[in-house]
């Protein structure tokens, strides 16, 4: 049992190219990808996880890879591809303005049947979102996976994480995510974006009509988050903090709630949520999208 992951998070692993000064046209390369993020917060909680995605065979995959190995995830998930890597283009920091080279990139050539056999009868936990989801064919390929694990009886997260490429082609598999998923995370730039709109409150109510038994994490940055459960909602402020870099609070906080509800399974949805924003908070500590320790996050409990 213990020769598989529990958890396992399907997505993008990509390399951030961030403009350090946008005269002399300077850039800063990191690793990164929302679901990636989560796997790595997942292993720090002494979870036994895997990233299943593709990325590149090239200086930028291997960058990944020993990342992920560092990471203590299951590499057998993690497939290389003699294909371009994916890269997010942060051409602008504040506000952030970016756009995505992939074409035909590494990412898009997943294999879910190339990965280990029998794993699918240990997994508990997956998660999916992020631009993955949004990037055909892979997107096709996740959803597809995430139906056969929602069969399977796993327990599902969604999060969307909005980019400016989920337009009006995203509309069908955000219903369709929403709809397999046991836990959706989303905040209010997300709902803006998603649903184009200013009523957040509407879009947010369209959300959980598509699946009203499902639980939805709201997160609210540094006013903190609320959790929905059917007609109940639990709401907490963030703990004051000096941030640090906001970068990985959000993947923090969605991988913190699946693990106190798959660890603290007789807990009240209050103290999940305690747990979960604390986490997003100990993620702003650090430079960088760092997962926290369970120590971190006690902490600020």
């Amino acid at each position: 049992m213990a020769d598989f992951p529990v958890f396992v998070a399907a997505g993008e692993a990509l390399t951030d190219m961030i403009v350090q000064d946008a005269g002399a046209q300077q850039w800063h390369s990191k690793v990164g990808g929302s679901t990636w993020n989560v796997a790595r917060t997942m292993a720090a909680l002494d979870v036994p996880t895997a990233f299943a995605g593709a990325i590149s065979a090239d200086v930028f995959g291997d960058a990944l890879w020993q990342a992920s190995a560092a990471a203590r995830l299951d590499l057998r998930f993690l497939q290389r591809q003699p294909k371009s890597p994916l890269l997010a283009i942060v051409h602008r920091t504040d506000p952030p303005a970016y756009f995505f080279v992939g074409d035909d990139s590494a990412d898009l050539h997943f294999d879910a049947a190339a990965l280990p056999p029998g794993w699918r009868a240990h997994c508990k936990w997956a998660h999916f979102g992020g631009i993955s989801l949004a990037r055909q064919p892979l997107a096709t390929k996740l959803v597809a996976l995430a139906g056969q694990l929602k069969a399977d009886g796993v327990r599902i997260s969604f999060d969307p994480n909005y980019r400016l490429l989920m337009d009006e082609r995203y509309d069908t598999t955000l219903r369709r995510m929403t709809e397999l998923a046991d836990v959706v995370k989303v905040s209010e730039e997300d709902l803006a974006g998603l649903f184009r709109t200013g009523d957040i409150a509407a879009a947010f109510a369209t959300l959980r009509s598509w699946n009203p038994c499902a639980t939805y994490l709201y997160t609210k940055g540094g006013a903190g988050a609320s959790l929905h459960i059917g007609d109940a909602a639990w709401a907490l402020p963030a703990p004051q903090i000096d941030v640090v870099d906001t970068v990985g609070a959000g993947d923090a906080s969605i991988a913190a709630l699946a693990w106190s509800m798959m660890h603290r399974q007789h807990e009240q949805p209050l103290q999940h949520l305690r747990f979960c924003v604390a986490a997003g908070a100990a993620a702003c500590l650090v430079q960088g999208a760092s997962p926290p320790s369970l120590a971190a996050i006690e902490r600020l409990l």
